[in-house]
């Protein structure tokens, strides 16, 4: 029961440990177990994942996640027949058997009992497993050392990654640098993202890339973290999650797992596993570097907004020469109102765009920000002059002239200019909300009252129901016939399509 009611609050330390105590007291309370081997799942808990998992299938209750869990382990022991019984009950599962020809083809290449591209060839009547080999046969043929044919494979893999690409990439390319072809591997790392980049440069050291799908246990969790991901997608966020952890348990080396858990434990607001999930990817892996926003925005999330600033100032300060490492201090210290740090870190991110005669389109940004960073500190001058900066680089960005235009406005500066800045930007984004609101605060400034119930009816649309009634409200002050019940109607009933202002 204690434990029920933590997981029922969110306190998954407290409900492991009443699973943990629970279950050693009632090992045969197969209710029991199923609840702790959900929460084993959900929270990483290997040891009891697996005291759960083998209660159920010794009583012959044991559903597939559980099922893959003692697959992982027979995988990571190379217990080959224990393996094959595991992909054999999963073939059985009404929605997951198009795993067991996957998962087959990984446990022939790690026993070396059979030919793991043929089981994968062999797939006709399971289109949905025929999809998922694609991917998986690039790899398999690479683990074979059919180099050739497993790049012709990958090709297309690549083609359709996404934001996997990289991820695939440096896992083929560790592949291929530990059976010692270092030119093929660096090949495959071309490109500026920074994973690529670190990967490149692990490579031509001559030390070894992690990743690589070197067993019949790190390929299957491969899989399990591309289904993770298609699961969530498709919107099954707590499955998608066990799917994860299962990757994490089978490869712990895998950093995509670790990220993908990490990004479905934050969805759930679980921001402290969430964190303790990004913390397993060791500092010398690719992607170490590229989840340090993700681990920023999770610690402000937790209210740990110093932790949050000490890690990008340390990240920052590591990498002085990044622009973007600036820009994203300079983010994080505007949210943390430190406006004029935030200021001086947009400077300097702006000084490495100029330097390295970065495109206008970067500049105008980060003029957009120091602007209302400098602004918000309290320095108008400075702050103006990076706006008229921005605006000259910019002249048509809805953004910059609203925001010229707003900041005057605020300080009763050339209101006619202000006002045709905030006209200009309503005209290139007409159904923009906040450009909508400074227009209306243009014409009142003007004496214009009739824009009062526009403004009104704006803010009903935006779900500002309360700004709404008081627009109403004052334009009823002025208003003459049919306005008035117009207004009134508006007023007490809301926005309906008939009492849209003319």
């Amino acid at each position: 029961m204690r434990a029920r009611a933590a997981n029922s609050i969110g306190a998954h330390d407290e409900a492991l440990r009443g699973y943990r105590v629970a279950l050693a007291l009632s090992p045969g309370d197969m209710t029991l177990a199923a609840r702790a081997l959900d929460e084993g799942l959900a929270a990483g808990d290997r040891p009891l994942a697996l005291t759960a998992a083998r209660a159920l299938e010794k009583a012959g209750k044991l559903r597939v996640d559980g099922r893959l869990l003692l697959l992982g382990e027979a995988l990571r022991n190379r217990e080959w027949r224990a393996a094959g019984i595991h992909i054999d009950r999963i073939e059985e599962d009404e929605v997951f058997s198009f795993l067991a020809p996957l998962l087959r083809a990984w446990a022939a290449q790690g026993s070396r009992k059979g030919d793991p591209v043929a089981i994968l060839t062999a797939i006709k009547d399971n289109p949905l497993a025929a999809t998922y080999a694609v991917e998986q046969k690039a790899f398999l043929l690479l683990a074979a050392g059919r180099k050739a044919e497993g790049l012709a494979a990958l090709g297309p893999v690549l083609a359709q990654a996404g934001t996997r690409s990289a991820r695939l990439r440096i896992a083929a390319a560790a592949m291929l640098a530990r059976k010692g072809d270092k030119t093929a591997a660096l090949g495959l790392l071309q490109g500026d993202s920074e994973p690529i980049m670190i990967a490149r440069r692990i490579v031509e050291s001559g030390k070894t890339l992690p990743g690589a799908l070197s067993d019949a246990a790190s390929g299957s969790a491969e899989l399990l973290v591309r289904i993770a991901i298609d699961l969530n997608a498709q919107n099954v966020p707590a499955l998608a999650l066990d799917f994860a952890r299962l990757g994490t348990f089978m490869a712990p080396d895998n950093s995509e797992a670790w990220i993908v858990t990490g990004e479905l434990l934050a969805a759930s607001d679980q921001h402290g596993s969430a964190l303790a999930a990004l913390a397993a990817i060791p500092a010398g892996d690719p992607f170490a570097g590229s989840v340090e926003d993700s681990r920023i925005g999770l610690l402000l999330a937790s209210g740990r907004s110093d932790e949050a600033l000490a890690l990008a100032k340390a990240e920052t300060e590591s990498r002085p020469n990044d622009a973007s490492g600036w820009t994203r201090l300079g983010d994080l210290l505007s949210q943390t109102e430190r406006s004029g740090e935030a200021a001086d870190a947009y400077g300097r991110a702006l000084a490495l765009v100029r330097a390295d005669s970065g495109s206008s389109a970067r500049e105008w940004t980060l003029l957009l920000r120091q602007g209302g960073a400098l602004t918000q500190a309290g320095r108008w001058p400075e702050g103006k002059k990076a706006l008229e900066d921005a605006y000259k680089l910019a002249p048509e960005e809805p953004i910059v002239l609203n925001y010229l235009g707003y900041s005057q406005l605020e300080r009763r500066e050339n209101v006619a200019e202000a006002e045709r800045l905030i006209r200009e930007a309503a005209r290139l984004q007409p159904d923009n909300m906040a450009i909508t609101d400074s227009l209306g605060w243009a014409h009142f400034l003007r004496g214009d009252l009739s824009i009062k119930e526009h403004l009104g009816d704006a803010y009903f649309k935006a779900g500002r129901r309360f700004e709404a009634r008081y627009a109403w409200q004052a334009a009823l002050v002025h208003a003459e016939g049919g306005a008035v019940a117009r207004l009134t109607a508006k007023v007490d009933a809301g926005l309906r399509p008939e009492l849209a202002a003319p």
